[in-house]
């Protein structure tokens, strides 16, 4: 079934080459939601590869842009460049549509003679507070949405305030406890629809996918469940704690952990800065190792993090940063991380240099007496369920180190937590030494 264009309402001003354009545009019946009810704050698409979910909203976008002047967000939880970005797609349904003499295409943006305008920005990778900043904006389109963190969400839908103005989401399922997929098909607001849409809504399925998909369907069925099907998973192929995880959640230990004023907070930290700087806050109470918030944050100094854990009103312990932290560098006029952060008046400890498979199974040990905020930690669960080893998906052999992508810093300063809690003994001290300039955090 095929859903032609003509039937939708047509903008009175529009130009007749724009109305024969839009004429001619076809959709997957199932994207009528895209366009129907006419106001709707959140449309939502999910589902397994193939079903044309993002091909559909780039050329509905484009579309409703000729029919009149919009303000189009287009964003995703990491972008880099503009390469990361729909930039391609839209280009490409511009040239598929015929409306390459309505739409200037430049490098970073895309402008239509009416007004219309595309804004590609990265909700982790730029600093939030341009987000933030970001006006009038009639319609955010949020791509992979999967992988989008809860504290972005956060950030993002009280940005997206004009009078009528949506935000649609696409993604391809992975787990149920992922914060897109808990928001919007577990608990989705009284303002959504929500359509599920695989392959077989797509009338123009290629052959050359068809023979990838019964492929997966014989050698893989769980993965061709998910993969193709959009059915949620249990865990992400090559998790690295998997079962740490669903001991978790089936002990009841991911829940509501309320901080404890008699006991102190240490903060144990991964260290970054063009990639995310992770923190875990921990308290030991009893035998338990209580994990009541995460904060993960990217770009930002030394500074900006402690007067950000004076915000919290926790009593503080120490605070446990990784080798590196003792590093001499020039943009922190010739101090190191470490030396900041004593000078700031916090007690601080530094971690050894180990290797990662000994910090791993330093991790899982302490994993059995770890309790987790649910809310307060979300982010910071999600990077855990999805710290994965690569899989060869010809041996299915893991590979020897996990992937470093936006998952690793949380689940990086966890290990950190493992090693800090197997051996809390007094770091030695070493030789400063300097790194190149612009590294790090001063």
């Amino acid at each position: 079934m095929v859903l032609k264009c003509h039937l939708l309402r047509q903008h009175p001003k529009m130009n007749q080459q724009v109305k024969d354009v839009i004429a001619r545009a076809q959709f997957p019946v199932k994207l009528q939601c895209l366009f129907d009810p006419p106001k709707m704050r959140y449309r939502v698409l999910l589902g397994g590869r193939g079903g044309a979910k993002s091909w559909g909203v780039a050329r509905a976008l484009l579309i409703k842009g000729a029919q009149k002047p919009l303000r189009i967000l287009c964003a995703r939880e990491v972008q880099i460049s503009i390469k990361d970005s729909v930039h391609k797609l839209l280009s490409d349904q511009i040239t598929a549509l015929g409306l390459g003499a309505f739409y200037e295409i430049t490098q970073n943006t895309i402008r239509g003679q009416n007004g219309t305008e595309f804004i590609f920005v990265g909700l982790k990778t730029h600093n939030i507070a341009n987000v933030k900043s970001i006006e009038g904006i009639d319609i955010a389109w949020v791509e992979e949405a999967n992988t989008v963190s809860a504290s972005s969400w956060k950030v993002l839908i009280p940005t997206i305030r004009k009078e009528d103005s949506e935000i649609w989401v696409t993604f391809n399922p992975e787990l149920e406890s992922d914060p897109t997929y808990e928001r919007f098909v577990l608990k989705p607001p009284p303002d959504a629809i929500v359509q599920k849409v695989n392959w077989s809504d797509n009338p123009w399925f290629p052959e050359t996918l068809e023979s990838e998909r019964q492929y997966l369907k014989m050698t893989d069925p769980e993965a061709y469940n998910q993969v193709w099907e959009g059915v949620c998973r249990q865990t992400v192929d090559g998790a690295v704690f998997a079962k740490e995880m669903q001991f978790a959640e089936v002990d009841g230990r991911i829940t509501k952990v309320p901080y404890e004023p008699a006991k102190p907070v240490h903060a144990v930290f991964d260290l970054g800065w063009s990639d995310a700087t992770a923190i875990w806050f921990v308290q030991f109470v009893g035998m338990e190792t209580r994990l009541i918030r995460y904060l993960e944050d990217s770009q930002q100094t030394i500074a900006y993090y402690l007067a950000k854990l004076q915000t919290f009103g926790y009593v503080y312990d120490t605070l446990w940063l990784p080798h590196d932290a003792q590093n001499k560098t020039l943009a922190a006029n010739g101090r190191s991380i470490e030396e900041i952060v004593r000078n700031s008046g916090f007690k601080t400890r530094i971690l050894e240099r180990t290797p990662i498979v000994d910090s791993i199974d330093a991790a899982r040990t302490i994993f059995r007496n770890c309790w987790f905020d649910r809310d307060n930690c979300s982010d910071g669960l999600q990077c855990l369920r999805h710290y994965r080893y690569e899989v060869d998906p010809d041996t299915k052999a893991f590979s020897k180190t996990p992937i470093h992508d936006q998952y690793s810093h949380g689940a990086d300063a966890f290990r950190m937590l493992g090693l800090m809690v197997a051996e809390p003994k007094q770091a030695k001290p070493k030789r400063p030494t300097y790194s190149p300039p612009g590294s790090w955090m001063g």
